[in-house]
């Protein structure tokens, strides 16, 4: 039976709306929504560009600079935030409730994130605090307050200082060998200049996630580390980066003041790859090869033998085949997913045909070098048994050959050195190799 429409009657009062209905959400900001600071990400933001207007401004001082991060170009779409907080308050949304950022600094990028999540605007920290000036009532409200992160997990660390690329500083370890200086004192000396690469290089990794949180968080793969993704406050990545140097520098003099010279020089490089190398094509690679071609130069003044140069030429044309395949793997990636050309990087995709034979290239011109030294004058006083060498070329092939495959195959994900590292087939290769070696001796 059809229900009659219900007439208004003045004497009734209507239903008072729902707890629901009447609530607002308020999220801090900063320790709450925000896995991160918002001053070191107007910071880092776009660090040559905030240089360049500080110096344009011609008002030196922290007004002119905090003017400055106010005005800074943030990408708030790739910002990291806290996904528990998120949900919460989308789910807030969704059931009609109006969602407030709370902000107690640069309330024009926290507008923008409000515009940018579909928040219902920002109010101060101090507003707050007052009850003054409110958008909303103050006793209908719930709050996710900011929180302590608590302290970073060693795994965490170890995530961002890249631990795992301190495979790539064993090559210190090679002039010890090739040299068969085989007793305590080199190794001692080899491990800590092992050492001091380590922590040098960890800074700089630091310092190069620092200068690339935007196009890290827009990669499907870099938005993982520790930085891009939030796990590491910026602050304490700055206060890690000098301790690890000084440790690197302590540790150098303890070898010789030359070797803290070529540490100078790898870090310099490092520094300049950072800032502008690495957005020049083909320079980054030759800059990559010489970093790589450094850490044996750094482990033979460690050790205070003179280098080969057959072993000098060997390693650029072995290092730069592999930068050209770690670049091959970077492009062959995006390609799959079907993202643009790097921003950051001065290739395209179009570009892997010819990197691919470019690191062939230079795989085959390692092979052929290393055939003229076994046919040389120079290998007969250094091992008895020289004729071994050449069983060392067809594994060099093999390894040179699988690494370009699979790069090719879309399956070497890593550094070709790491790589080298975690798959079987080439770990049993690099072992023979060495096994040859020293029966060759």
């Amino acid at each position: 039976m059809e229900q009659p429409a219900r007439q208004y009657d003045p004497g009734v009062p209507e239903p008072l709306p729902t707890a629901a209905a009447a609530r607002t959400l308020v999220i801090d900001l900063e320790g709450g929504l925000l896995r991160s600071e918002l001053l070191m990400e107007a910071l880092f933001s776009s660090p040559g560009r905030l240089l360049a207007r500080f110096g344009a401004g011609g008002r030196p001082g922290m007004a002119a600079l905090t003017d400055i991060l106010a005005r800074a170009e943030i990408d708030y779409a790739h910002l990291p935030y806290d996904p528990d907080v998120l949900n919460q308050a989308l789910a807030a949304r969704a059931r009609g409730e109006k969602v407030y950022l709370v902000a107690g600094r640069f309330a024009d990028h926290a507008a923008g994130i409000a515009a940018h999540l579909g928040f219902d605007g920002v109010v101060a920290s101090t507003d707050l605090a007052a009850g003054e000036d409110l958008p909303f009532d103050r006793g209908a409200i719930a709050r996710i307050a900011a929180r302590s992160r608590g302290h970073v997990s060693l795994k965490t660390w170890a995530k961002a200082l890249r631990v795992y690329q301190y495979a790539k500083n064993t090559l210190v370890f090679v002039p010890v060998i090739t040299a068969h200086q085989l007793n305590f004192a080199s190794f001692g000396s080899a491990l800590l200049a092992f050492l001091a690469f380590s922590a040098c290089a960890s800074g700089a990794y630091l310092m190069n996630d620092l200068l690339d949180l935007a196009a890290d968080r827009q990669h499907p793969t870099k938005r993982h580390r520790a930085l891009a993704a939030g796990d590491l406050p910026i602050s304490s990545a700055l206060s890690a980066i000098p301790v690890l140097w000084l440790f690197a520098v302590a540790a150098s003099l303890c070898i010789s003041p030359l070797f803290l010279a070529v540490l100078g020089a790898y870090l310099a490089t490092t520094i300049a790859y950072s800032l502008v190398l690495k957005r020049k094509m083909l320079v980054d690679i030759v800059t990559l090869a010489g970093l790589y071609t450094l850490r044996i130069v750094a482990g033979a003044v460690g050790v205070g033998v003179v280098l080969s140069e057959w072993l000098l030429i060997f390693s650029l044309f072995v290092f730069t085949s592999l930068a050209l395949i770690k670049r091959f793997s970077e492009l062959s990636m995006r390609e799959s997913a079907g993202l643009s050309d790097p921003s950051n990087r001065d290739y395209r995709v179009t570009d892997l045909q010819i990197i691919a034979a470019m690191a062939a290239a230079s795989a085959m011109n390692a092979v052929t070098v290393f055939s003229l030294y076994v046919s040389s004058s120079a290998v007969t006083p250094l091992y008895s048994r020289p004729w071994m060498l050449w069983l060392l070329n067809p594994l060099l092939l093999y390894w040179f050959g699988r690494a370009l495959m699979m790069a090719h195959r879309r399956e070497m994900p890593d550094d070709p050195i790491l790589y080298a590292f975690r798959d079987g087939p080439s770990r049993i290769a690099v072992a023979a190799m060495i096994c040859i070696m020293l029966a060759a001796i």
